[in-house]
């Protein structure tokens, strides 16, 4: 039986993580469950990556030359994710042709749709569904229009490594991958990542990604308020947010720390539950049924129930891993309780064995 093992490699603003799965015949789709086969993650200094964008790429090659050397990731070929304020998407009708001929079509299509120059875009469309128009046979998709050097930034770094990066995918078709599989692929759920610095929403119906929505705040940005609060050290920061948490009771002696968490996640769930009410409004006849958290910012403890009160929907934690094995050489057990952490190098490695 044939099989095909890809690495979908995550640069975080916090970590480096990379997941190896290998696909049976038939790829994701065949009956074979894929396979989970190696998984690691380095820390990286704050600052090396800054709103999804590598900003120091020496020191983010040096953490990927020892993520490979500890994960021994035995390939150097890779799938990269972006996704940040500086990448846009959007939903787009446009006339039927062949999907080669219409990626290839796009810097003509819709270089008045976008607030940069299609020469400075890196540009793909992800299509969705088609019907009769008006003019005839139309596709139904999402555009994604990324600046060419936030890619770039990305691309030398992983270069840097000795890495060989084979495609670039959007992060948020990465998480959809990961997730809308199983009961998801037949509801309509949103999917909230909450990274570091960056939290990102898709709205998934049926299996196919209907919106896409980049937030510029995440766990990172929680903790720098508790710091600021306290005076006290980023790391010291992080262990008072994790017990803190959000909704609890505290004593006055934590009242400011409670009070920077409360404000910042207050406004990130606003700005999370005012994307669906955007997409609900779009789609009276489609509510949302599920919002499903991943990403290190979605273990803040309360966050669930606190997004499910805002929001009115029930709340769980994503699990990328179900209904893939494990090889022998990944420690499944270590992963127990983190596995929404690897929702988007796993994502990411569905997209290119597709």
């Amino acid at each position: 039986m044939a099989t095909t093992r890809v690495i979908g490699l995550d640069i975080g603003s916090s970590c480096v993580r990379a997941a190896e799965l290998e696909f049976g015949n038939g790829g994701p789709a065949g009956k074979t469950p894929p396979t989970l086969v190696r998984f690691g993650q380095v820390a990286l200094p704050l600052g090396a990556v800054r709103d999804g964008e590598v900003v120091q790429p020496e020191t983010v090659s040096s953490a990927l030359r020892q993520l490979w050397a500890q994960a021994k990731f035995e390939s150097k070929d890779v799938v990269i994710g972006v996704g940040n304020q500086r990448v846009i998407v959007r939903e787009l009708d446009l006339p039927w042709m062949p999907l080669a001929q219409l990626k290839a079509s796009l810097p003509f299509q819709v270089s008045e749709l976008l607030p940069m120059s299609t020469d400075d875009a890196l540009l793909d469309y992800f299509p969705t569904a088609e019907y009769d128009g008006p003019q005839g046979r139309t596709v139904h998709g999402m555009l994604v229009a990324a600046q060419r050097d936030t890619v770039n930034a990305n691309v030398i770094a992983v270069e840097g490594a000795g890495l060989r990066p084979r495609m670039v995918d959007l992060n948020a078709f990465a998480l959809h991958r990961a997730l809308a599989r199983g009961e998801l692929a037949t509801s309509t759920a949103a999917l909230v990542d909450i990274g570091a610095t960056i939290t990102t929403v898709v709205i998934s119906a049926q299996g196919s990604p209907r919106l896409v929505r980049s937030l510029p705040t995440g766990g990172q940005n929680v903790t720098a308020a508790v710091a600021s609060a306290l005076g006290i050290s980023g790391p010291e920061a992080e262990i008072v947010k994790r017990e803190i948490g959000i909704g609890f009771a505290v004593g006055a002696d934590r009242a400011d720390a409670a009070e920077a968490i409360s404000t910042v996640v207050r406004a990130l769930v606003e700005s999370v539950r005012n994307t669906f009410v955007y997409y609900s409004s779009n789609n009276p006849a489609a509510g949302i049924d599920v919002c499903v958290l991943t990403g290190g910012g979605s273990h803040l403890p309360g966050l669930g129930q606190y997004l499910s009160s805002a929001s009115r929907l029930p709340v769980t934690l994503g699990d990328p891993l179900a209904g893939l094995r494990s090889a022998k050489t990944v420690q499944r057990d270590s992963l127990n309780g983190h596995e929404s952490f690897i929702a988007l190098p796993v994502g990411l490695a569905y997209g290119v064995a597709a």
